[in-house]
């Protein structure tokens, strides 16, 4: 009995040991109450979540185009709500803060989620990780977490699907607090897909809600893209001058400052269109101003010095007879404006393609601009001085040759003239519109007393351009809504572009078309409504998920509003072009006219003469001329045909005129003034 009550005895201790073991186990694993280093600690740490600070939220600019997915990102990031977690707020236990007994546990830990719960059999490692995913779930409702999809599916540049789901978003009206953020998401996803026109409506809208509202800032200077990406600048000028007296960023303040500028231009030369100079004024001075808040080493300065030119140009033609004096300081200023845009778009090394053929096109614009100045100043050799810097085949040469002949009769360098007429009348430029041309080859002809060949031209001038004026006249006599202004003209681009079968109508309205394209605003604006009609065809090569979606009808809807807006515009600008064009195209008809007359005069004069002097009389001889040219050149006479590389190089000849040549100025005076 001893021996089993020993054996009993020992029994009971063991289990004693084995029931207490496991609370040592939990006390060592939950809170180091052995004191030992922190290393052999299993518990794992909690990590704070990383967040963006409130300046970098403020930031998800589009510092280049490239970087524009960085905004979704950015966005992402700034859009979810802060949420703090209870580790970031609350103090944490003291590691050697002795361990409570199982029969005492801590009064917050079911509620803070931080200590270990010692009545249970085991512990509870998911506490940490459950704290950190309720600060997760907490910041990103289900809400917000389809907004991150719409985020997500950005950055993985699915670009349709990103739209659509933003799309989503904004039709929700329960949603209302996540539309600026899904618009912005629509606006860039429509970027990226080309689609210029309808992205800028998105940024317009978010932009309408005011300077406070989220990403209003960068929606102002994703507008830059815009406007580098769409054929016509112009589009986005309205939306910056709504938001003139915002501050834009330092990168993108000097390209503010210039298409700001461009929009006063234009509005000027419009208000001068319809009859309101003094308003005008108003804006040309703007134009001068913000040119001279654009610092010099800014590319955008010569563009917007050149602006500045023809401000001062516009102002001495309109002050020339009210103050001389005036008027000669602003053509002055005009000419520097211009020389300072030609110094600084020398060609050099060190530019980009673009910024190259940029500053080409700048430099020939100012260098004809330069030629109109001396012109109108009557200094004609200055002007052909200028004309000749215009090299062959770039987009002003034609103007260039054109404005060369006037100023080259004006001097009486006729053979010169009539080379340069040559050109002009060559079939490879049959679709261009010169009227003068014919008119300024007459005047040559008359004042070299070679009266029959100058009725032949204005015979050919009237036939030729008799029906366009009764054409546009008739078109004017209509007073149309502006917008069938720019529809019949736009039926003549339709059927060029289908290669239809013209009547002489047809081909007549196409001079027409030509004619008022001159205006390079109309033009400009043209061009942006084919622009957004092809992004309207663009859709039916979508897919057809996207293509058949409530997005697109919405975004249909949102081009054709624009397409009206453009068209009305287009059609004030064409009606007003047409009406400038029918007063000028009356008076060369008159000039053409009066020309005619003295030719039928001079003709019967001579007639006269010579049947008294018995035939004998005579008033044209024959001039003695050569053929040699310079050693690098090789003359071919001209016997009607034309050749591509010789366009611009022809010479013209006199062979006969006048008996005294020096009568061939006699009326050159009368000449300049019609």
């Amino acid at each position: 009995m001893m021996r089993s009550f020993k054996l009993i005895r020992v029994a009971v201790v063991g289990l004693s040991l084995a029931w207490t073991a496991p609370s040592y186990a939990q006390n060592f694993e939950g809170l180091d109450l052995s004191g030992q280093s922190k290393k052999k600690r299993t518990t794992p740490k909690k990590k704070k979540p990383t967040r963006k600070s409130r300046a970098d939220k403020a930031k998800p600019v589009p510092v280049q185009e490239e970087d524009a997915d960085d905004d979704a990102a950015a966005a992402s990031s700034s859009e979810a709500p802060t949420s703090v977690s209870p580790a970031e707020t609350a103090p944490a236990v003291a590691p050697s803060t002795p361990a409570p007994t199982p029969a005492s546990p801590p009064a917050n830990t079911g509620s803070m989620g931080m200590g270990l719960d010692l009545t249970q059999e085991a512990p509870k490692p998911a506490a940490p990780t459950m704290s950190f995913d309720a600060v997760d779930v907490s910041g990103k409702t289900a809400d917000r977490q389809r907004l991150d999809v719409a985020v997500s599916l950005f950055k993985n540049d699915e670009y349709e699907k990103a739209s659509m789901a933003a799309h989503e978003l904004l039709e929700d009206p329960k949603l209302a607090g996540l539309h600026t953020e899904a618009r912005y998401v629509l606006a860039k996803s429509l970027y990226r897909m080309g689609m210029y026109h309808s992205s800028l409506g998105e940024f317009s809208k978010i932009l309408s809600l005011g300077p406070s509202t989220k990403f209003f800032k960068t929606s102002l200077e994703w507008l830059f893209f815009i406007s580098r990406k769409t054929k016509n600048e112009t589009v986005i000028l309205d939306e910056i001058a709504r938001h003139a007296n915002q501050e834009f960023p330092e990168k993108y303040r000097n390209e503010f400052r210039y298409l700001l500028a461009r929009y006063h231009f234009v509005r000027g030369r419009a208000l001068d269109q319809v009859g309101q100079p003094e308003e005008a004024d108003k804006s040309f001075s703007e134009v001068k101003r913000l040119a001279l808040t654009i610092p010099r080493t800014d590319p955008f300065f010569p563009r917007a010095k050149y602006l500045e030119g023809l401000s001062s140009f516009r102002n001495g033609s309109r002050q020339k007879d009210a103050a001389a004096k005036r008027a000669n300081g602003e053509m002055l200023a005009a000419i520097e404006a211009m020389k300072e845009v030609v110094r600084l778009t020398r060609p050099v090394p060190g530019k980009t393609v673009d910024q190259a053929k940029m500053d080409k096109s700048l430099r020939e614009l100012a260098f004809m601009q330069l030629a109109r100045t001396h012109y109108g100043m009557q200094q004609n050799r200055f002007a052909l001085f200028y004309l000749g810097k215009v090299e062959r085949g770039n987009t002003q040469w034609l103007e260039a040759l054109f404005e060369s002949s006037w100023a080259n009769y004006r001097v009486g360098q006729y053979e010169q003239a009539l080379g340069s007429l040559i050109t002009l009348s060559s079939p490879f430029f049959r679709e261009e519109y010169f009227p003068e041309a014919l008119i300024l080859k007459a005047v040559i002809y008359y004042e070299n007393c070679r009266y029959r060949e100058s009725n032949i031209i204005l015979q050919d001038f009237e036939r030729t351009y008799l029906p366009v004026h009764d054409q546009l006249e008739a078109l004017v006599k209509k007073n149309m809504e502006a917008s069938e202004y720019y529809s019949v003209l736009s039926d003549v681009q339709k059927k060029n572009k289908d290669g239809l079968e013209k009547n002489e109508t047809d081909i007549i309205l196409e001079r027409i078309l030509r004619l008022a394209l001159t205006d390079q605003d109309l033009r400009k604006t043209n061009d942006s409504i084919l622009e957004l009609e092809a992004e309207m065809d663009a859709f039916a090569n979508r897919a057809d998920t996207f293509k058949y979606s409530e997005l697109s009808k919405s975004l249909l809807e949102g081009l054709k509003v624009q397409r009206t807006a453009l068209i009305s515009k287009a059609g004030i600008m064409a009606k007003g072009k047409l009406e400038t064009e029918l007063v000028a195209l009356k008076q060369l008809l008159a000039n053409g006219l009066r020309i005619k007359f003295e030719t039928t005069t001079k003709e019967k004069e001579f007639l006269e003469e010579q049947l008294k002097a018995g035939g004998r009389t005579a008033i044209v001889k024959k001039y003695k001329y050569s053929v040699a040219v310079q050693d690098d050149q090789l003359y071919w006479p001209y016997e009607g045909e034309y050749w591509r590389d010789e366009l611009g190089t022809y010479q013209y000849t006199m062979t006969k005129g006048c008996i005294e040549r020096d009568t061939a100025n006699r009326n050159v005076q009368s000449a300049e003034a019609m």
